[in-house]
């Protein structure tokens, strides 16, 4: 349960840095391009691999920080990160076409649930 929560806690925490985010590049930069989402893409991404790198496999952080940070605050900012690490993590095990065929698999496959979702609610609803 301890678990759980954390990953609640810290979900929490980073959806509202990544709405306030996308808020203040909407003020800024303007809505006429997802300026927020792909700055978030590119900060969560760089976090994550900071954290990983630093706090997981240099000083040993606990599993519970982990949670909290990696799962929780930085999923909840973005899931871009964890998408980015998995990759990361094939990439760097010498597993390249997987790693090549997760890359296109989610990108086209998440792309095309999304039209087919609009599709199924436009005709069906």
């Amino acid at each position: 349960m301890l678990n759980l929560g954390l990953v609640i806690v810290g979900g929490g925490i980073g959806a509202g840095i990544r709405h306030l985010l996308n808020m203040g590049a909407m003020r800024l930069l303007g809505s006429g391009y997802p300026w927020g989402t792909m700055i978030i893409n590119i900060t969560g991404s760089f976090a994550m691999g900071s954290f990983i790198e630093l706090l997981a496999r240099r000083f040993g952080a606990s599993n519970e920080l982990r949670l909290f940070v990696a799962t929780g605050i930085l999923g909840g900012y973005t899931t871009f990160s964890s998408f980015s690490l998995d990759f990361a993590a094939l990439w760097e095990r010498g597993a390249l076409g997987p790693a090549l065929a997760y890359v296109l698999v989610s990108v086209v496959g998440g792309i095309l649930a999304l039209f087919a979702a609009f599709w199924l609610v436009r005709n069906l609803v």
